[in-house]
C-alpha cells in the first residue's frame, strides 16, 4: 500500500470512527440524560458497583486478543475464529464466578438487589467476547463504515428499551435493561453488517501464540481496569451509593469526550502504526500528528466542559444531580491528558513492545496506590482532586520509553500540546466570564450563550494563529465536500 493509499485509508477510517463514536455516543448522551431525569443518584450508584466487577470480569475475558489481532503482521480466518471461541469459553468461566460471588457482594455492599442484578447483568460478557474480535476484525481492515451502523442500531434499541422499562416504574433494572440489550444488538448488527464471521475451525497453538503478546496487555489492562474503578469501590463502600452514582455521573461527560472521540482517531491510528512499525521515523511522525489532533479535538471540549458544568448539569440533569458538579470538573481536568497517555501507549503496543506495555501500567499502579492511600485521608473530593495529580504524573510515565523507541521526548510532546491547552484555557476564562455576566438569564438560553462563544473565541484564535491541526481538519473537510 502506497504512501498516498494509507493517508487515504486512515483518513476514511478516522471519518467512519468519529462518526460512529459520536454518533452512538451522542445517542446514548441523550439516553442517559432521559434515564437521569427518571432515576435517583442512588439507583446510578448500586448499578455502578456491578458495573465496575463486570468491567475488570470482561478484561479477563478479552486478554489483550483483541489488540494481538489487530497487530500480528498476518492474521487470518484461523486466528480470527480461534480467539472467537477460546473467549466465549471464557466469558462462562467468568460468568460462573460472578454468579457464585453475587451473594456476598449483594452482602459487603449491604444492597439485597445486587444478588439478582449482577447475575442478569454479567450476560453481557457472552456478546462482549464476540464483540471484542468483531471490533479487532474492523480495526484491522478498517471497516468502520459498519462498526458505525451496528453501534448506532444498537445504541437506538436498548435506548428505547431502557427509557420504556424507566417509565413504566422498574428503576434501577431500567439501566441493566440497557447494558444487556446494547450488547445484545451490537453482536447481532455487526454479524450483520461486517464481512467476518466465525468459522468452524480452531487452533489452541495460534492462541498460546497470540497470547504470548497478549498476556502482558492482560495483565496490564486488568491493573489499570482494577485501579481505575478503585475509587469507585471505596466511594461505594465508604460513603454511599448515592455519591458513587454522583461521581459516575460527574466523570460520565468527560470521560464521553476523552475516550471516545479521543480513542476514535487512536483506534484507526493503531494498524495504521503498525503497518509502519519498521519505519521509526514515519511512526514518529503519526504519533506527533496524533497527539496534535487529539489535543486540538478534546481540549477545548474538556476545558470548555469545566467552564459550564453547573449550567449544564442543571440544564440536561435537574437540580437533584448539582451534587455531580465537582466531580465533573475535577474529572474534565484529569481527562486532559488523555491525548498523551492514549498516543503513547499505542505507539508502544504498534512497535509490538507489550512487555514495555505491563512495565509502565506497573510503575502507574504504585501511584495510584500512593494516590489514593493520601486521597483517604482527605474529604471524597479530596480524593478525586488527588486522582487528578496522579494522572497528570503518569503523562511523564507512559511517555518515556518513546524517548529511546521513537526519539520523542516528553518535552516535544508538551510542545506539541500547549497551542491548543493555551487557546482552550483562554476559551475556557472567557465562558466562565460570559457565564457570570449572565447569570441571570434562563439556564438553558445561558448555556447556549456560553457554548455558542466557546466555539467561536477557539475556531477564531486557532485561525488567527494559524493552528497546524486546524488546517488539516479544514482541509480534510473540504476534500471530503469536493468527492461528495
Amino acid at each position: 500500500m502506497t504512501e498516498t493509499e494509507m493517508k487515504q485509508k486512515v483518513a476514511k477510517g478516522v471519518f467512519w470512527k468519529l462518526l460512529e463514536n459520536g454518533g452512538a455516543q451522542g445517542i446514548q448522551f441523550v439516553i442517559a440524560i432521559l434515564l437521569a431525569r427518571m432515576l435517583t443518584p442512588a439507583e446510578y450508584g448500586v448499578v455502578g458497583i456491578i458495573m465496575i466487577f463486570i468491567t475488570i470480569a470482561n478484561v479477563f475475558v478479552q486478554s489483550g486478543f483483541g489488540t494481538a489481532l489487530v497487530q500480528k503482521k498476518q492474521a487470518d480466518e484461523m486466528d480470527f475464529s480461534s480467539v472467537c471461541y477460546f473467549e466465549i469459553v471464557l466469558a462462562a468461566g467468568m460468568y460462573g464466578i460472578l454468579y457464585l460471588a453475587a451473594p456476598i457482594i449483594a452482602s459487603y455492599y449491604e444492597i439485597e438487589e445486587l444478588r439478582a442484578i449482577v447475575r442478569v447483568l454479567a450476560v453481557v460478557l457472552f456478546p462482549g467476547a464476540v464483540i471484542s474480535v468483531q471490533t479487532a476484525y474492523v480495526s484491522r481492515k478498517m471497516e468502520f463504515r459498519g462498526l458505525f451502523l451496528s453501534t448506532l442500531a444498537a445504541s437506538v434499541v436498548s435506548g428505547a428499551v431502557s427509557i420504556w422499562m424507566a417509565y413504566k416504574g422498574y428503576g434501577v433494572w431500567a439501566m441493566v435493561g440497557q447494558q444487556v440489550m446494547y450488547y445484545g444488538a451490537l453482536m447481532m448488527a455487526l454479524f450483520l453488517t461486517v464481512s467476518w464471521k466465525p468459522a468452524r475451525m480452531y487452533s489452541m497453538e495460534r492462541v498460546r501464540e497470540m497470547f504470548g503478546f497478549g498476556w502482558k496487555l492482560l495483565c496490564a489492562s486488568l491493573l489499570d481496569t482494577v485501579f481505575n474503578n478503585l475509587y469507585g469501590l471505596f466511594i461505594g463502600k465508604i460513603y454511599n451509593e448515592e455519591l458513587l452514582g454522583s461521581y459516575n455521573r460527574g466523570e460520565q461527560f468527560p470521560k464521553l469526550i476523552a475516550t471516545d472521540l479521543g480513542m476514535a482517531i487512536q483506534a484507526v491510528l493503531l494498524p495504521a502504526f503498525s503497518s509502519r512499525q519498521e519505519d521509526v521515523a514515519r511512526v514518529r511522525q503519526m504519533v506527533r500528528q496524533a497527539i496534535r489532533l487529539s489535543s486540538f479535538v478534546t481540549l477545548p471540549m474538556l476545558l470548555g466542559m469545566f467552564a459550564v458544568a453547573d449550567t449544564m448539569v442543571e440544564v440536561l440533569l435537574g437540580e437533584k444531580w448539582l451534587i455531580c458538579v465537582p466531580f465533573l470538573r475535577i474529572m474534565c481536568i484529569s481527562y486532559c491528558f488523555w491525548p498523551i497517555h492514549i498516543t503513547n501507549l499505542q505507539a508502544i503496543n504498534a512497535m509490538g513492545r507489550s512487555d514495555i506495555f505491563l512495565r509502565l501500567e506497573l510503575v502507574k499502579k504504585g501511584l495510584s496506590l500512593a494516590a489514593l492511600g493520601v486521597g483517604m485521608c482527605f474529604s471524597v473530593y479530596g480524593m478525586v482532586m488527588i486522582k487528578a495529580v496522579q494522572d497528570f504524573l503518569c503523562t511523564f510515565v507512559n511517555a518515556a520509553p518513546n524517548r529511546k523507541l521513537l526519539g520523542y521526548r516528553i518535552g516535544q510532546q508538551w510542545m506539541d500540546v500547549m497551542p491548543s491547552a493555551g487557546l482552550s484555557f483562554v476559551m475556557c476564562i472567557l465562558v466562565m466570564t460570559v457565564g457570570r455576566l449572565f447569570g441571570e438569564m434562563v439556564p438553558l438560553v445561558r448555556l447556549t450563550v456560553q457554548i455558542g462563544c466557546g466555539a467561536v473565541v477557539y475556531t477564531g484564535l486557532a485561525w488567527l494563529f494559524k493552528m497546524d491541526s486546524f488546517w488539516y481538519l479544514a482541509r480534510l473537510i473540504i476534500r471530503k465536500e469536493q468527492t461528495e
